[in-house]
């Protein structure tokens, strides 16, 4: 069973992960996608942006998961 929390700041959690809610206009340029070739490094190695792939419609918002950030 899926558990289901909302939060004042209109977040959700669903399932231990929190999920920040967007209209059509304002979704970030990451979404839709897994990764994106961005071009080479100084050394020649291929780089990758990483995009946001998790989210849910509900109640006409677009719902997509927040990444922690690893700094």
């Amino acid at each position: 069973m899926k558990n289901i929390k909302f939060l004042k700041n209109k977040n959700i959690i669903l399932n231990n992960k929190t999920y920040k809610p967007y209209t059509i206009g304002n979704l970030p340029n990451s979404f839709g996608f897994k990764e994106k070739f961005t071009g080479y490094d100084e050394n020649g190695n291929k780089t990758y942006q990483k995009g946001k792939d998790n989210w849910f419609n509900y109640k006409g918002l677009t719902y997509v998961e927040v990444t922690e950030l690893p700094w």
